[in-house]
């Protein structure tokens, strides 16, 4: 092995991993004008599962005043998501709200909302260094407990907070805002928008967790030793990550699979925890749930269960190369190689390396589901320069992975992520969903139209929270039907359901005797916004509808 070890020792200044990147900033967004960067720290402690201690979170903010009277006094809270060593500063955060040319954050400044963007930096704390964008999802969450508190104090008059969460900030969000209620702590915010979050967990494919640990530890790559320490080895990775190669090794091991370890694992002491404890916080109670995603309603895939990811030689010099064969997760029950390398070295094979993986019987692999996609050629910084990565890109079948899961992002606990979701078993009270899969965290006009309906008319709309049992759009924006979903819990002898325009005009109208599941309805309405009144008889409920 020690002569494997020299061998391969020739080629890691050139095998290296670029920057790994999970949310891109659009071309041609929209950036902020500089303003002043504060502190903020946490007053409430966290001690992770793995420290001795508690410590106190830290982040930093910057107040983007609206463009009206310029009066902190309608403050939206914009989080940071995952970002192992602060790649994403404050500045990116605000332009990743950008969409068609335009930003979400410019045009709510334009009608008097104060933009709060909160972004977790890598800071020192009782003697600790702590990568914020990769740290305990807990700890974070105090940060913005604090954040809120302050803002609060601060803010003119008594307009309620509005907090956006993109991908892991909307688990902060949730976090933050469900431990308040049940610590009596006022968190004074009316509307909490989840943008693509975890709720159930996130996934990268285990054949590349694999592979990078592998040159990480046989290669003795530092690059790739960085994305194994700092990313998936970081906090919230280990909380986040349904299927982690820690929960694969073979004991005494650090890259070795252990043969009788193949279904999906997350990481051992973290994953299990984490879900178990965010479960038992649930939702805020008193404050306006929605959420929009970029996972498919509809059960389109993303490649196919088993696919190929990439199966090429790889020439590293004139005597070294290597053949990598990468694969998706398999269908339901079944087992695949997932990660295949082999060393040669002047044409003789000096080294392989193989892992497996199975899919559980109630699903195929996670890989390939529905959801908010990811993009490995994205994951590797596009090469960052180096021509064996670019290689590699070049030779990829399947670039695209499910990231976030429609199931999670939903937070629906479902065994099947292929299933097609019932927005009936979804906590949120109104959720933007479409029919394909879009990169991960991406605005696009429907959706920020979404978002700024939510926010602009959240006031008026925050008694539906009142009622435990809602009806729910099964897709929002509607397309060719409008699609009711029907929760279990409500048992009604009709409905009536009418469409207005918001100029108060009736469009159409129809009563339903004894409807259950899912009403499907016609329509040949033109694009635009609608309002959808559903009528019990005893109980009415209003739904902003888009229709493209």
């Amino acid at each position: 092995m020690k002569k494997f070890y020299i061998l391969l020792l020739i080629f890691t200044t050139q095998f290296t991993f670029a920057q790994i990147r999970f949310q891109n900033i659009p071309d041609g967004a929209t950036y902020p004008e500089s303003q002043v960067v504060e502190t903020i720290l946490a007053n409430i402690a966290y001690q992770g599962y793995e420290e001795t201690q508690a410590y106190f979170g830290e982040g930093e903010y910057e107040i983007f005043l609206d463009n009206l009277d310029g009066v902190l006094d309608k403050p939206i809270i914009v989080l940071d998501g995952f970002d192992p060593g602060d790649a994403r500063d404050i500045s990116g955060l605000y332009a990743s709200l950008s969409f068609g040319g335009q930003n979400m954050a410019d045009i709510l400044r334009d009608e008097g909302y104060d933009i709060v963007i909160l972004n977790a930096p890598l800071y020192t704390t009782g003697g600790k260094d702590i990568d914020g964008g990769g740290d305990y999802i807990q700890r974070n969450a105090m940060v913005l407990i604090a954040m809120i508190q302050q803002l609060n104090a601060d803010k003119v008059g008594n307009e309620e907070l509005v907090v956006l969460g993109p991908s892991m900030g909307g688990l902060i969000a949730r976090y933050a805002l469900s431990y308040m209620e049940a610590n009596s702590l006022d968190p004074e915010t009316r509307l909490y928008i989840s943008f693509d979050s975890p709720h159930r967990g996130a996934n990268i494919p285990i054949s590349l967790q694999y592979l990078i640990n592998y040159f990480a530890v046989q290669v003795g790559d530092a690059t790739a030793q960085q994305v194994v320490d700092q990313l998936l080895n970081s906090p919230a990775a280990k909380e986040m990550l349904l299927d982690h190669l820690l929960g694969h090794l073979l004991a005494g091991s650090d890259f070795e699979q252990d043969p009788t370890k193949v279904l999906p694992l997350g990481a051992p002491g973290f994953r299990n925890e984490f879900q178990a404890e965010l479960d038992a916080l649930g939702f805020p109670n008193n404050v306006r749930n929605v959420t929009m995603i970029n996972g498919s309603g509809n059960g389109t895939t993303t490649g196919s269960p088993g696919a190929t990811v990439v199966d090429t030689n790889l020439t590293i010099d004139a005597l070294t190369n290597v053949d990598v064969a990468l694969k998706f997760t398999p269908p339901a029950n079944q087992t695949n190689t997932v990660t295949d390398v082999t060393v040669y070295f002047a044409t003789i094979p000096i080294n392989t390396y193989t892992t497996t993986s199975q899919s559980p019987s109630t699903s195929a692999g996670i890989d390939s589901a529905p959801g908010g996609t990811g993009s490995i050629s994205d994951a590797l910084g596009d090469g960052g320069g180096n021509q064996v990565l670019i290689d590699f890109i070049n030779a990829l079948q399947q670039d695209l992975y499910s990231f976030i899961p429609t199931m999670s992002s939903l937070a629906i606990d479902n065994p099947d992520w292929y299933a097609t979701p019932n927005l009936a078993d979804s906590p949120f009270v109104n959720v933007y969903i479409q029919d394909t899969n879009e990169p991960h965290v991406t605005v696009t006009a429907a959706s920020a139209q979404f978002a700024l309906d939510e926010i602009r008319n959240g006031t008026i709309s925050v008694g539906d929270n009142q009622f435990d049992n809602q009806f729910v759009l099964a897709q929002n924006p509607v397309k060719k039907t409008i699609n009711i979903a029907i929760p279990n819990q409500i048992s009604t002898e009709k409905l009536t359901t009418t469409v207005f325009n918001f100029t108060g005009q009736k469009l159409m109208e129809q009563t339903w005797t004894a409807p259950h599941g899912q009403i499907t309805w016609n329509h040949s309405l033109a694009n635009g916004i609608y309002l959808l009144k559903l009528d019990t008889g005893s109980t009415i409920q209003t739904i902003k509808m888009i229709v493209e």
